[in-house]
C-alpha cells in the first residue's frame, strides 16, 4: 500500500491512535509517543495488525524474529511487553479511548477499539463505501479511506512478516483506488483521478486493471489521444516481457475510446467476460466438518493478510471416495466468494470418472480461457503457451479456483496460478503429496462423519421429529454407512421417497449383504456407492487391487504390512509399496504408523469384490496363510514371555507366509498388545472357516493368557496389556 501525501484525517476526542501505514508510531492528544527499540515498535505493530484478536506467543515470535528465533526470545517478548505496557499506561492518561495489551493462555492481543488503529480505520471506511446507496457517497468514504496517512506501511520495520504485510496491504491499496476512480468516473470527475492512477500505473506498469482505469480518467478530462498512447505503450510492454496481448477490459476501454463513447467500469467489471462465476450450487444440507472449515477460514486468513507472500496459496482436500471432499470445498467456496472480486473458476478434473477418461490438462486451460472470453484468435497453438496466457489473465486478480476431483498432481501442475493473489483448491482420492511437496500445498485431509454429524445430516434432509422417532434405526442406518456423507445421503434419499415407510425398514434392508448395495444405488454412477469405488479401484495395479480384495478376508480390525505379505504371498518389501499405493488413494487408511484399516463399507465392498473375482480356492489359501502368520508369530513370541511353558507341535505354515520374529521379552509383550484384537477376531473367523487347530490353538493356547491391565489405557492410543499370573482357560 503506498499513499501520496495527503492531510492525515485525526480521530475526534482523546483517543490513543495507532498508525501502521507509514512509520509504526502511536499518537495522543500530547502528540507523538516515543515507542522504544525497533524490535519493540515490530511487536506493537504485529498486536495492532490484528487489534482485538488473539495472536499466539508462537505467531509473534516468529513474526517479529522470523523462522530462526533465538532460544530466549519468549523471555525477550515478555520484556519488550511489560515496556509496551508501560508507554500504553502513559498514552493512556489522557486519553476517554485507551489501549491495553491483554494477556491470555498462551495468547496475547491489544484490547483497542478497531478504529483507533489507521489500518482498521481504512478498511472499515471501504467496507462502508461498499454498502453505500448513493455514488456521491461511496466516493467520498474511499477518498477518506485513501487520505489516510501516507508512504510505504511499516517503513521502519524489515523481516520477512513486514515485506509480506507491504505486499497484502498494496494490494487492498490499489483495489481500493480503483473502486475510487470507478465511482468518480460514475459521478463525472474522473478528471481528479488522473493524477494518483498515473502515479500508481508508473509504479505497477503490468496491472491492467490500473491501466484500464487510468485510460477511463483520461478520456473522461479530454486527453483521448493521451489514452490511446497509454494503451499502446501497455500493450507493446505486455508482449514484450509477457508475450501477451491487453486482455478483454482494457481492450474494451480501448475500443470504446475509439468510438468516441465513454467507458462504463461498472457495468464492464459485472460482465460475465470479466467475472467468472463458475461455482456449482452449494449443498443445502450441508452439515459439520468445522474443524476444516476453520482450517480453510484460517489459511483463506493468512493468505490475505499476506497476498499470498511470493506465490499463490493452494489447499489440498483429500479422502476417499464419497467422504464429501467437493461438498466441503464448493460450500466454502461459495461462503467466501465474495473476498474474491476477480471470480471464481472451477472444472471438475473427473480425475475417477466411470469412462475412465479424466480430463486432459488442454482441455481443461481452453475451459478457463474460455471463461475469461479470450477470443479464438488469440489462444495459441501450442498448449503450453496456452497456459502460459491463462496465468497471464490471472495476473493482477484476487480469484478463488476449485480443481475438483483431481487424479494426481500432474494433472493440476498447469492449472496452478503462477502469482500472488489467487488461492486454488485441488479435491482428490490421492494425497497429492508431489502437490504439497512441490509447491507448499496445505493439506486437508477428509475423514467419515462424526456421530453426531451424520445424526445432523439425516436430520436436516429428513426432519428432526423423524429421525428422533427411532433413534436405535438411526444408529443401525449409520453404522451401516460407516458414517460414509454419500451413503447416508443416498439413505436419505431412499427415506424422502418413501415418507411412510418407517426408518427400521431401511436399518434392516441395511443389515442384508444384497439388500445393502441395492439401497446405496442412486440413478447415476455418482450417486452409486459400489460404483464410486469402483473408479478408485480400476485406477490401482494389478498387485494392489489384489490385496484390496484380499483384505475383504482379513479377520482383524487392522493390519500390519508383515501380516499383509502374508495373506498375499507376496515379499514384504513390495506389500509396503502396494500399501503405500492404496493409502495414496485413500481406499485404505494408515490409522497409526505401520496400522492399516478400510472403513466398514470399503471392507464390505473389498469382500464383495473377492468374492466374484477370486476363486474359493484363492479364499481359503488367504485365509489360512494368515492364520499361521499369527498362530506362528504369537507362538515365538509366546515362548520368549514363558520359556519355560510346555511346547505344542504346530503345522507347518503355507508357502508365502512370513511370521514376524520378536526378539525380546518387551517386544513380544509390545506384539501382544498391538494384536490382541486381531489375535480374538482371529479365532472367530478361523472356528467359522472350518480352521478348527487354527481356532483352538489360538484361543487355547495364545491368546487367553493376554487380558486387558485394570489399569490400562484405550487400545485406541497407548495400550497396557498384562500377562495374567494366575490363567483360566476357557
Amino acid at each position: 500500500m503506498y499513499v501520496g501525501n495527503l492531510l492525515t484525517p485525526s480521530l475526534d476526542g482523546g483517543a490513543v491512535e495507532f498508525r501502521l501505514l507509514g512509520p509504526v508510531e502511536l499518537h495522543t492528544t500530547a502528540g507523538s509517543v516515543d515507542l522504544g527499540t525497533p524490535r519493540e515498535r515490530y511487536v506493537l505493530a504485529v498486536l495492532a495488525a490484528d487489534a482485538g484478536r488473539l495472536v499466539p506467543i508462537g505467531t509473534l515470535i516468529e513474526r517479529v524474529w522470523g523462522p530462526d528465533a533465538p532460544a530466549g526470545a519468549r523471555a525477550t517478548l515478555r520484556v519488550y511487553l511489560a515496556h509496551i505496557r508501560k508507554v500504553l499506561d502513559k498514552a493512556n492518561a489522557d486519553s476517554d479511548r485507551p489501549a491495553a495489551v491483554v494477556r491470555r493462555p498462551g495468547c496475547y492481543l491489544l484490547d483497542v477499539d478497531a478504529d483507533q488503529v489507521d489500518l482498521h480505520r481504512f478498511r472499515q471506511l471501504v467496507a462502508r463505501a461498499r454498502d453505500a446507496e448513493g455514488g456521491d457517497q461511496r466516493a467520498a468514504l474511499l477518498r477518506e479511506a485513501l487520505d489516510l496517512p501516507g508512504g510505504e506501511p511499516l517503513a521502519d520495520l524489515s523481516g520477512d512478516w513486514a515485506e509480506r504485510i507491504r505486499s497484502a496491504w498494496s494490494r487492498e491499496y490499489l483495489d481500493t483506488v480503483l473502486a475510487w476512480a470507478r465511482a468518480a468516473l460514475g459521478l463525472g470527475e474522473g478528471r481528479s483521478a488522473v493524477g494518483l492512477l498515473a502515479e500508481l500505473t508508473d509504479r505497477h506498469p503490468l496491472n491492467e486493471s490500473l491501466a484500464a482505469a487510468l485510460m477511463r480518467a483520461l478520456h473522461a478530462a479530454g486527453r483521448g489521444s493521451e489514452a490511446l498512447k497509454h494503451y499502446a505503450d501497455v500493450q507493446a510492454r505486455l508482449v514484450d516481457e509477457l508475450g501477451t496481448d491487453p486482455g478483454a477490459e482494457l481492450q474494451a476501454v480501448h475500443q470504446d475510446i475509439l468510438r468516441e463513447t465513454p467507458a462504463q467500469p461498472a457495468r464492464r467489471a459485472a460482465s460475465p467476460a470479466i467475472v467468472p462465476a463458475q461455482l456449482p450450487p452449494d449443498v443445502a444440507s450441508f452439515v459439520g466438518r468445522r474443524q476444516h472449515l476453520d482450517r480453510l477460514d484460517a489459511l483463506l486468513t493468512e493468505a490475505l493478510e499476506t497476498g499470498g507472500a511470493t506465490a499463490p496459496v493452494i489447499t489440498a482436500i483429500v479422502g476417499s471416495a464419497g467422504v464429501g471432499k467437493t461438498a466441503l470445498a464448493v460450500h466454502w467456496a461459495h461462503r467466501v466468494a465474495g473476498r474474491f472480486p476477480d471470480g471464481q473458476l472451477y472444472v471438475n478434473l473427473r480425475g475417477f470418472d466411470p469412462s475412465g477418461q479424466m480430463m486432459d490438462q488442454a482441455t481443461a486451460v481452453r475451459r478457463f480461457l474460455d471463461a475469461f472470453h479470450v477470443p479464438p484468435r488469440r489462444v495459441p497453438a501450442d498448449p503450453d503457451a496456452q497456459a502460459a496466457l491463462y496465468r497471464s489473465m490471472l495476473t493482477g486478480k484476487r480469484m478463488l479456483l476449485v480443481l475438483d476431483n483431481a487424479r494426481d498432481s500432474a494433472q493440476v501442475r498447469p492449472l496452478l496460478p503462477g502469482v500472488p493473489g489467487c488461492l486454488a483448491i485441488v479435491t482428490s482420492r490421492n494425497q497429492l503429496t508431489g502437490l504439497i511437496a512441490a509447491h507448499d500445498a496445505h493439506p486437508v485431509a477428509l475423514d467419515l462423519l462424526t456421530l453426531d454429524e451424520a445424526r445432523q445430516l439425516l436430520a436436516r434432509r429428513l426432519g428432526t421429529e423423524r429421525v428422533a422417532t427411532d433413534p436405535d434405526a438411526v444408529a443401525e442406518i449409520i453404522t451401516s454407512c460407516a458414517r460414509l456423507p454419500l451413503a447416508l445421503t443416498l439413505i436419505a434419499a431412499h427415506a424422502a421417497l418413501r415418507p411412510d415407510f418407517a426408518l427400521r425398514a431401511l436399518a434392516d434392508e441395511l443389515r442384508d449383504a444384497h439388500h445393502r448395495w441395492q439401497t446405496l444405488t442412486g440413478d447415476d454412477p455418482s450417486t452409486d456407492v459400489r460404483a464410486v469405488f469402483s473408479w478408485s479401484y480400476r485406477a490401482l495395479t494389478p498387485d494392489s487391487a489384489r490385496l484390496f480384495r484380499l483384505l475383504g478376508l482379513y479377520p482383524g480390525p487392522d493390519l500390519t504390512a508383515p501380516a499383509a505379505a502374508s495373506l498375499t504371498a507376496m515379499p514384504i518389501e513390495r506389500v509396503r509399496s502396494l500399501l503405500a499405493e492404496l493409502t495414496t488413494t485413500n481406499l485404505v487408511i494408515e490409522s497409526t504408523p505401520g496400522r492399516y484399516l478400510l472403513h466398514d463399507l470399503l471392507r464390505a465392498y473389498a469382500t464383495d469384490l473377492t468374492g466374484t473375482t477370486d476363486t474359493d480356492e484363492q479364499h481359503r489359501a488367504a485365509r489360512r496363510r494368515i492364520l499361521d502368520h499369527y498362530l506362528h508369530t504369537a507362538y515365538t513370541a509366546d515362548r520368549l514371555l514363558h520359556p519355560a511353558r510346555d511346547t505344542i507341535v504346530l503345522a507347518t505354515p503355507s508357502p508365502g507366509v512370513t511370521p514376524e520374529q520378536a526378539t525380546g521379552h518387551q517386544q513380544a509383550l509390545d506384539w501382544f498388545t498391538a494384536e490382541h484384537a486381531v489375535l480374538l477376531a482371529g479365532v472367530e473367523s478361523a472356528g467359522a472357516a472350518g480352521f478348527d487347530t487354527h481356532a483352538w490353538q489360538l484361543s487355547g493356547w495364545q491368546t487367553w493368557r493376554y487380558r486387558p491391565s485394570p489399569t490400562g489405557t484405550s487400545p485406541a492410543r497407548t495400550p497396557t496389556w498384562a500377562v495374567s499370573k494366575t490363567p483360566t482357560p476357557t
